[in-house]
């Protein structure tokens, strides 16, 4: 598949879910759905397959420090240990931007290395939704040697 066409692709899942509404109503109080700190996904305390876990990832929002997979009729609680996702390849463009590469095989663009937070824990990053993602190890020595020992 070509990069324009992915990228139509991501224009059109991106306005679906701006019609998503965070005023829905919670369909049950109960906790379906955990991400653990290696940004891998439980349903049910079951491991729930990659492209179901990335399938989700594209409705999971952060609203008031809490998460939640919302549709536009529902919305359910998600635990998250530490960060939803994993960030396990970055590339720096010309542009300056970032394109980052989630564990779930998920791309988002940030605007430079500024957006980056270096904390005692890890490097982090802010995405859409209210999201953040944490770098992978190898990715975090890799940001490191680039860009903070320089």
């Amino acid at each position: 598949m070509s990069k324009t066409s992915e990228n139509s692709k991501a224009d059109k899942v991106g306005s679906a879910l701006k019609q998503l509404r965070q005023d829905n109503a919670l369909c049950t109080e109960t906790v379906l759905f955990h991400i653990d700190n290696q940004g891998q996904w439980f349903y049910q305390n079951e491991p729930l397959p990659t492209k179901f876990a990335r399938l989700f990832s594209s409705i999971l929002q952060r609203i008031d420090a809490e998460h939640f997979l919302i549709t536009p009729v529902e919305k359910l609680k998600v635990s998250v240990e530490s960060v939803p996702l994993i960030i396990v390849d970055y590339q720096a463009l010309e542009s300056g931007s970032f394109e980052l590469v989630t564990g779930l095989d998920t791309y988002f663009n940030i605007e430079g290395v500024s957006a980056f937070t270096i904390e005692e824990d890890g490097v982090f990053v802010e995405l859409s939704n209210g999201l953040a993602a944490k770098l992978g190890r190898a990715c975090y020595y890799r940001f490191v040697e680039e860009y903070v020992l320089e």
